[in-house]
């Protein structure tokens, strides 16, 4: 346990209030418990003068208002699988840790209205898992298993965004805490799809990483479960085919269209060689240069329509080949996506992770992977590229490792700060494309928000969180002009 000093006496006044409100469990000070809340899931280490574990949203309301008073910093903290250090605390103590991992007792769903109202401390899986019953799921696709209120912080969006949208597209309302009054509850639980009484308050909120205001429950559109899917893992002619095959099946099949992923040669052979599970779905043929895994799914039921979605896919590729297409494995739907998700995992084992994180116009890709290859052939030939993405909408990521071995330079923080540079500002200035598409705004890339934002929209998304926040007590991004 902390220990009491005549400097922090008010730190221990609070702690003291704050366990009144929250009881035995819920209230951490001892190191050892705090320790899994102060590292972040990629990046962030940091320290914390105690983690607060509220399991109800009047706990939070009570909360807000003792730190608020005693002028306490709180960082927010869902499930922790944040990768821009927005959910872990830094190094200087000063912050209390605020974890919604208990605000999870509240699960509602209302399956005519097609919606759920959902506490924000429910984790995806939790919620697909009391959902599926009702034949209806949250079709976020992630490889992390994050929290509801996590994901409308940031903004997330996934695998299969092209079809369902992103965590904006499917929120219909939320109820929020606001440090300014401290407590004030801020109740926007809409299950409607339309309501223009007003400005849309709860967009604030969504992917403002909690610097304005703590979200303690939300109302989601929620969908129906496909009764059958096509999958196939395809290797185009060339990267320029890549797009002809995404225009094709947009054509052809755009109802049916719910992913278009791409993976390059080198991340599918991270997994093949550090996964051992997973097999080479192409031998015995060699692995390709690129390829792309592509879903097709349909709610509807194929003895009502006729449609056999395997079939329309075959046809679909059949018809490429030679042209657009060279290979194709179609079917083992569970076997394609589990290389796909398992890609963070294998390049882990090839080195230290370089991640990036953007988005552009999908018609930029091919100009841009060529231009990003070549750049990092030429001034940085030891790091490899293992990139892959979201091609159908936009979002790519341009992941690189730096390997260990002999010949190759010692790891350099300089380095990658100026490889992040170079690539970010060949996506923003060039290709008119996002440095952070999907892991929103962080300690790790603020530097990159500030670079690449508008001095006029730093003023303003500043403006507002210091009217939401005056005494700047939430959260470690700050969204306005340097100061």
């Amino acid at each position: 346990m902390l220990t009491p000093t005549t400097s922090n006496s008010q730190q221990q006044a609070l702690l003291v209030a704050l366990a009144g409100v929250l009881g035995a469990h819920g209230l951490l000070t001892d190191a050892n418990d705090c320790a899994r809340f102060t590292t972040g899931a990629r990046y962030g280490q940091g320290s914390t003068l105690a983690v607060l574990r509220p399991d109800t949203h009047e706990q939070i309301v009570d909360c807000v208002r003792l730190c608020a008073e005693a002028g306490q910093a709180l960082v927010l903290q869902g499930a922790n699988t944040g990768l821009v250090a927005a959910s872990t605390p830094d190094a200087t103590g000063r912050f209390v840790v605020l974890s919604l991992e208990r605000l999870k007792k509240h699960i509602e769903i209302d399956p005519i209205n097609r919606s759920v109202t959902v506490d924000a401390g429910v984790t995806l899986q939790e919620l697909n898992d009391a959902l599926e019953p009702q034949g209806l799921f949250f079709p976020i696709d992630l490889g992390a298993n994050p929290s509801i209120g996590g994901m409308i912080a940031a903004n997330t969006g996934g695998a299969r965004l092209i079809k369902y949208g992103d965590v904006r597209q499917n929120l219909l309302g939320l109820r929020a805490v606001l440090m300014q009054p401290a407590g004030e509850v801020l109740d926007l639980q809409s299950a409607l799809r339309k309501n223009n009484t007003g400005p849309d308050l709860k967009q604030l909120f969504i992917g403002s990483s909690g610097a304005y205001g703590i979200i303690t429950r939300a109302v989601l559109q929620v969908h129906r479960i496909p009764k059958q899917t096509a999958t196939a893992l395809v290797v185009p002619r060339d990267q320029a085919a890549v797009l002809e095959l995404l225009s094709i099946l947009e054509r052809d099949c755009s109802e049916f269209l719910t992913a278009f992923e791409g993976v390059s040669g080198a991340a599918l052979q991270a997994v093949l060689k550090h996964i051992p599970s997973i097999s080479n779905p192409f031998a015995p043929e060699p692995l390709p240069n690129y390829c792309v895994l592509l879903e097709l799914a349909s709610t509807a039921d194929p003895q009502v329509t006729g449609i056999d979605l395997e079939s329309v896919l075959m046809r679909c590729l059949e018809n490429l080949f030679g042209d657009v297409v060279e290979n194709a494995v179609v079917g083992r739907g569970k076997d394609l996506w589990r290389i796909r998700h398992a890609i963070s995992e294998a390049l882990r084992h090839e080195g230290k992770m370089i991640a990036f994180d953007i988005s552009m116009p999908r018609s930029s890709f091919v100009a841009f992977r060529d231009e990003g290859l070549a750049l990092m052939a030429e001034k940085y030939p030891w790091i490899k590229v293992m990139d892959f993405g979201h091609w159908a909408d936009g979002g790519c990521h341009f992941n690189m490792v730096w390997p260990q071995g002999e010949g190759i330079p010692q790891f350099d923080n300089q380095v990658v700060q100026a490889i992040r540079t170079e690539i970010y500002d060949l996506v923003v200035h060039r290709y008119h494309g996002s440095f952070s598409a999907e892991h929103g705004v962080g300690p790790y890339n603020l530097d990159f928000y500030q670079r690449y934002t508008s001095t006029a929209a730093q003023v303003l998304a500043g403006k507002m969180q210091s009217m939401l926040d005056p005494q700047r007590l939430l959260g470690l991004t700050w969204f306005g002009p340097v100061q």
